[in-house]
């Protein structure tokens, strides 16, 4: 379970400020798999940072007692001047898991070859994102935060990152942004809607769409 209360987060912009949460108050349950729907620059991804504590909230408290992984596909974590090998006996040492697992498994699903003896300054950003994914899986999480990233890559990685995908959220519950609405009704049981700094949970992915379709007619 994932709880959020009273949580806000706002930025300063040019033109204002930009309040992507205002109090939120909400539960993500157990095993489930929940979208999260909302318009360009509503907050989805900082939303999604805020619950892998990659980025702090302003104010608001957040519950949690459930192991939850980082967003999925960010990078942001890891040391540059380490290579993948190195950071994988690092993330494994922070989450208890088996070094020598973690390495191997990420190494052979990142397809990284001969780079991944190598510091990750020299990586591309697709390279930076493989490593991501892969060591993710190699991390026994029972929630997985999605930002997008099932959408990343060419298409025969696509398609070994969603089977690899599909294996590890049985059982497990997933938070996913995404703008493709196939993914969604393919990988969630429910959804919500972030507008204007407010996060509603609609227990009906059918509600939620009809939500979030009004919401973007509205802004067309």
């Amino acid at each position: 379970m994932i709880r959020l209360e009273n949580v806000s987060k706002s930025y300063r912009t040019n033109s204002g400020t930009n309040h992507v949460l205002r109090n939120v108050n909400i539960e993500f349950p157990d095993s489930r798999s929940i979208g999260i729907l909302g318009l360009n620059g509503t907050g989805k991804s900082t939303l999604i940072r805020i619950l892998g504590k990659a980025e702090q909230p302003d104010s608001g408290r957040i519950f949690c007692d459930t192991r939850v992984s980082w967003p999925l596909g960010y990078s942001g974590g890891f040391q540059n001047n380490l290579t993948a090998r190195e950071n994988c006996k690092f993330v494994a040492r922070i989450y208890g898991e088996s070094p020598k697992y973690v390495e191997e498994f990420t190494c052979e699903f990142a397809e990284l070859g001969e780079y991944f003896d190598m510091p990750m300054r020299f990586y591309s950003a697709g390279m930076r994102a493989r490593f991501a994914f892969a060591v993710s899986f190699a991390c026994n999480f029972e929630c997985y935060l999605v930002d997008e990233a099932l959408e990343t890559g060419d298409a025969r990685y696509k398609e070994k990152f969603r089977l690899a995908f599909e294996e590890r959220r049985n059982g497990c519950s997933v938070i996913l942004v995404s703008h493709n609405e196939s993914t969604i009704r393919r990988t969630c049981d429910s959804a919500a809607v972030l507008e204007n700094g407010e996060l509603t949970l609609y227990d009906n992915l059918k509600e939620a769409f009809q939500v979030y379709k009004f919401l973007q007619s509205r802004a067309a």
